[in-house]
Protein backbone atom coordinates (compact mmCIF):
# COMPACT_ATOMS: atom_id res chain seq x y z
CA UNK A 1 0.00 0.00 0.00
CA UNK A 2 2.97 2.21 0.99
CA UNK A 3 3.87 2.20 -2.63
CA UNK A 4 0.19 3.30 -3.98
CA UNK A 5 0.62 6.30 -1.62
CA UNK A 6 3.76 7.70 -2.72
CA UNK A 7 2.74 7.46 -6.36
CA UNK A 8 -0.31 9.27 -5.34
CA UNK A 9 1.38 11.97 -3.26
CA UNK A 10 3.66 12.60 -6.30
CA UNK A 11 1.21 13.14 -8.72
CA UNK A 12 -0.62 15.48 -6.04
CA UNK A 13 2.81 17.19 -6.16
CA UNK A 14 3.15 17.57 -9.95
CA UNK A 15 -0.15 18.49 -10.30
CA UNK A 16 0.11 21.51 -7.80
CA UNK A 17 3.30 22.68 -9.12
CA UNK A 18 1.72 22.75 -12.83
CA UNK A 19 -0.98 24.59 -11.44
CA UNK A 20 1.06 27.34 -9.75
CA UNK A 21 3.31 27.72 -12.74
CA UNK A 22 2.50 31.08 -14.25
CA UNK A 23 1.73 31.41 -17.59
CA UNK A 24 4.57 33.28 -19.83
CA UNK A 25 3.35 35.20 -23.17
CA UNK A 26 4.97 33.78 -26.23
CA UNK A 27 5.87 37.41 -27.19
CA UNK A 28 6.80 36.42 -31.24
CA UNK A 29 3.85 34.11 -31.52
CA UNK A 30 1.63 37.18 -29.93
CA UNK A 31 3.47 39.34 -32.44
CA UNK A 32 3.08 37.07 -35.46
CA UNK A 33 -0.80 36.68 -35.15
CA UNK A 34 -0.68 40.60 -35.07
CA UNK A 35 0.72 40.60 -38.29
CA UNK A 36 -1.24 38.48 -39.94
CA UNK A 37 -4.13 40.09 -38.58
CA UNK A 38 -2.95 43.70 -40.10
CA UNK A 39 -2.28 41.83 -43.43
CA UNK A 40 -5.93 40.34 -43.09
CA UNK A 41 -7.73 43.51 -42.00
CA UNK A 42 -5.26 45.14 -44.89
CA UNK A 43 -6.94 42.65 -48.08
CA UNK A 44 -11.05 43.17 -46.16
CA UNK A 45 -10.60 46.59 -46.61
CA UNK A 46 -8.08 47.09 -49.47
CA UNK A 47 -9.53 50.08 -51.55
CA UNK A 48 -11.80 51.46 -49.03
CA UNK A 49 -11.77 54.83 -47.94
CA UNK A 50 -15.03 55.03 -46.01
CA UNK A 51 -15.33 55.47 -42.16
CA UNK A 52 -18.34 52.06 -41.79
CA UNK A 53 -17.92 49.07 -43.84
CA UNK A 54 -20.69 46.13 -43.66
CA UNK A 55 -20.33 42.40 -45.00
CA UNK A 56 -22.42 39.56 -45.39
CA UNK A 57 -20.34 36.79 -43.57
CA UNK A 58 -23.44 33.99 -44.44
CA UNK A 59 -26.46 32.42 -42.29
CA UNK A 60 -28.00 36.10 -41.77
CA UNK A 61 -24.99 37.51 -40.35
CA UNK A 62 -23.53 40.68 -40.84
CA UNK A 63 -19.99 42.35 -40.12
CA UNK A 64 -20.05 45.95 -39.28
CA UNK A 65 -16.13 47.37 -39.02
CA UNK A 66 -16.09 51.01 -38.36
CA UNK A 67 -13.02 53.41 -38.51
CA UNK A 68 -13.29 55.07 -35.01
CA UNK A 69 -9.81 56.94 -35.33
CA UNK A 70 -7.47 57.42 -37.81
CA UNK A 71 -3.71 58.83 -36.89
CA UNK A 72 -0.72 58.93 -39.09
CA UNK A 73 0.54 55.54 -37.39
CA UNK A 74 -2.46 54.32 -36.14
CA UNK A 75 -5.88 53.49 -36.25
CA UNK A 76 -8.64 52.44 -33.96
CA UNK A 77 -11.75 50.38 -35.57
CA UNK A 78 -14.55 48.78 -34.14
CA UNK A 79 -15.55 45.23 -35.80
CA UNK A 80 -18.67 44.09 -34.60
CA UNK A 81 -21.20 41.33 -35.63
CA UNK A 82 -25.15 42.39 -36.02
CA UNK A 83 -27.07 39.85 -33.95
CA UNK A 84 -28.81 37.45 -35.76
CA UNK A 85 -31.71 35.39 -34.84
CA UNK A 86 -29.55 32.13 -34.74
CA UNK A 87 -26.49 33.61 -32.61
CA UNK A 88 -27.04 34.02 -29.00
CA UNK A 89 -23.57 35.94 -28.99
CA UNK A 90 -22.99 39.23 -31.07
CA UNK A 91 -19.02 40.00 -30.33
CA UNK A 92 -18.01 43.73 -30.53
CA UNK A 93 -13.58 44.34 -30.78
CA UNK A 94 -12.01 47.34 -30.24
CA UNK A 95 -8.75 46.95 -33.07
CA UNK A 96 -5.79 49.31 -32.96
CA UNK A 97 -4.10 49.08 -35.83
CA UNK A 98 -0.54 50.80 -35.93
CA UNK A 99 0.72 51.08 -39.15
CA UNK A 100 3.90 51.52 -38.75
CA UNK A 101 4.38 48.65 -37.39
CA UNK A 102 2.00 46.38 -39.42
CA UNK A 103 0.20 44.86 -36.45
CA UNK A 104 -3.66 44.73 -35.38
CA UNK A 105 -4.35 44.08 -31.81
CA UNK A 106 -7.18 43.63 -29.98
CA UNK A 107 -7.47 46.43 -27.44
CA UNK A 108 -11.12 45.90 -26.03
CA UNK A 109 -13.60 42.83 -26.18
CA UNK A 110 -17.14 44.22 -24.61
CA UNK A 111 -18.28 43.58 -22.55
CA UNK A 112 -14.69 43.51 -20.71
CA UNK A 113 -12.99 47.51 -21.83
CA UNK A 114 -9.00 46.23 -21.58
CA UNK A 115 -7.22 42.86 -21.28
CA UNK A 116 -4.37 42.40 -19.11
CA UNK A 117 -1.30 40.96 -20.88
CA UNK A 118 -2.08 37.86 -18.43
CA UNK A 119 -4.06 36.96 -15.20
CA UNK A 120 -3.60 35.16 -12.30
CA UNK A 121 -5.79 31.88 -12.39
CA UNK A 122 -8.00 31.75 -10.80
CA UNK A 123 -9.39 34.89 -10.48
CA UNK A 124 -12.88 36.78 -9.78
CA UNK A 125 -13.55 37.77 -13.47
CA UNK A 126 -12.75 34.09 -14.79
CA UNK A 127 -10.38 35.05 -17.31
CA UNK A 128 -8.60 32.61 -18.73
CA UNK A 129 -4.68 33.49 -18.05
CA UNK A 130 -4.27 33.89 -21.79
CA UNK A 131 -7.15 35.98 -22.52
CA UNK A 132 -6.07 38.71 -24.37
CA UNK A 133 -4.47 35.70 -27.13
CA UNK A 134 -7.26 34.18 -27.11
CA UNK A 135 -8.89 37.53 -27.97
CA UNK A 136 -6.36 38.17 -31.13
CA UNK A 137 -6.71 34.34 -32.43
CA UNK A 138 -10.75 34.96 -32.31
CA UNK A 139 -10.27 38.31 -34.54
CA UNK A 140 -8.15 36.46 -36.58
CA UNK A 141 -10.34 33.41 -37.59
CA UNK A 142 -12.82 36.51 -38.11
CA UNK A 143 -10.92 38.15 -40.55
CA UNK A 144 -10.60 34.31 -42.37
CA UNK A 145 -13.50 33.88 -42.40
CA UNK A 146 -14.90 37.39 -43.74
CA UNK A 147 -11.98 36.73 -46.00
CA UNK A 148 -13.21 33.50 -47.55
CA UNK A 149 -17.33 33.64 -47.23
CA UNK A 150 -18.04 37.10 -46.83
CA UNK A 151 -18.83 40.11 -49.20
CA UNK A 152 -19.29 43.43 -48.85
CA UNK A 153 -23.31 45.15 -49.02
CA UNK A 154 -22.36 48.36 -50.61
CA UNK A 155 -22.11 47.00 -54.26
CA UNK A 156 -20.80 50.41 -54.97
CA UNK A 157 -17.35 49.29 -53.57
CA UNK A 158 -16.21 46.86 -56.59
CA UNK A 159 -12.67 46.29 -54.76
CA UNK A 160 -13.18 43.95 -51.92
CA UNK A 161 -10.49 41.24 -52.29
CA UNK A 162 -9.08 38.72 -55.11
CA UNK A 163 -8.81 35.16 -53.47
Amino acid sequence: MQIHSDAFEVAVELAVAVYKRRYQIDLAAEQAECEINYARLSRLLRGYVDEHHTFDVGSNSHMHIRIVERCPYTSTLEIAQAPSMIAAFAPRLTVRVYHDARLAEVVAFAPWRRALPRYEYPNPAMHQPNEKSQWNHFLGEWLSHCLQHGFPLDRSLSTFCEL
